[in-house]
């Protein structure tokens, strides 16, 4: 039976990677940068963001990079260009408190870059039980031990959570730590034949669909 529900964010719980390619270009390109094509954006798309925009743009200062972009994120969220989570996702979050499951989010992205996620005034901070991030874990993914620290601490067994994610890093380290995993194919940056081998036991098009799978399970 699950007890624990642990979301990935980027393009799972938010569809972020479209805002992310643009924001991205634009800090870019005040560096003096050419834009990236989408088709380098995509290449490695759920990689941690220091370490893939070296990758996207050869050649800039990752630091740089990151320190203008802490900067610079509360304006791009005052304007609603990155992180919306739909009222329908919101919904479904409230569902699965409802059910008596805990929430927790776990993503690659670092404490400067979830901040605002985890504000007390933001409403997403209200519906979880905890937030991972690269700051405050030992391992990323795909290693699957990067559920260790939340499964201790919500003291489950691996059978008795699932993972909710859209890459193939995602499949691999929750199907490798003995979790349950719905792939989120909403973002369309995957397809099922992706994923073809890697043990999926649910796909749904939309963050609505993953209650048909949890409620049963």
């Amino acid at each position: 039976m699950i007890k624990l529900v642990i979301i990935d964010f980027d393009d799972t719980l938010s569809l972020t990677e479209k805002a992310c390619f643009k924001i991205e270009n634009q800090i870019a390109k005040k560096m003096g940068f050419l834009p990236m094509t989408h088709e380098a954006h995509l290449k490695n798309w759920g990689t941690p963001l220091r370490e893939a925009i070296k990758q996207r743009v050869p050649g800039i200062n990752a630091d740089e990079f990151m320190a203008r972009l802490e900067k610079t994120l509360p304006e791009f969220i005052s304007k609603n260009e990155t992180d919306i989570i739909t009222d329908v996702n919101f919904e479904v979050l409230n569902k699965l408190k409802g059910l008596g499951l805990k929430l927790a989010i776990l993503t690659s992205r670092t404490l400067g870059e979830v901040r605002h996620l985890i504000h007390e005034d933001h409403p997403l901070s209200k519906k979880l039980d905890a937030f991972y991030h690269k700051d405050n874990s030992e391992y990323m993914k795909p290693d699957p031990r990067v559920f260790n620290k939340v499964l201790e601490e919500f003291k489950v067994k691996p059978s008795e959570a699932i993972y909710i994610g859209d890459s193939l890093g995602d499949a691999i380290s929750a199907k490798k730590a003995g979790l349950h995993f719905i792939a989120l194919m909403e973002s369309k940056i995957k397809t099922r034949d992706d994923f073809k081998g890697l043990g999926v036991d649910f796909f749904a098009d939309n963050f609505l669909k993953i209650t048909d799978y949890i409620k049963n399970h």
